[in-house]
């Protein structure tokens, strides 16, 4: 049986790595070695990344609605007491961008959640 020799698949395998690290500083975007500790580092980051972003923007939501109830005299824990018990389910996103766009629709809100309490 003849012999298979890998040099065709190693090679891509290769250059795809050194692909993913193309704009890399220094041998770590030249050296193969450097190159796949760098990329499989990378995907790493931006997997962890990825979790993180999703937790930044429920947190700044909830700082935005803060912000904007306040001025109305509850606080955030009070204003989210109160919609629950209203029965109006509404997502942190959609409530911090009506807080910034509609902000007439935004106190009704408010004022539903103050009389459910």
């Amino acid at each position: 049986m003849a012999r298979v020799k890998g040099a065709m698949m190693t090679r891509k395998r290769r250059n795809k790595t050194l692909k993913l690290a193309k704009s890399y500083w220094g041998s770590k975007s030249t050296h193969f070695k450097m190159a796949k500790q760098a990329v499989k580092k990378s995907a790493v980051y931006a997997y962890t990344g990825r979790k993180l972003k999703k937790r930044d923007f429920r947190r700044l939501w909830i700082t935005r609605i803060s912000a904007a109830v306040k001025p109305l005299g509850m606080n955030y824990s009070t204003f989210m007491n109160g919609l629950k018990k209203a029965g109006i389910e509404m997502n942190r996103k959609s409530l911090s961008e009506m807080a910034i766009h509609d902000s007439v629709a935004f106190a009704k809100l408010v004022d539903a959640a103050k009389a459910a309490l």
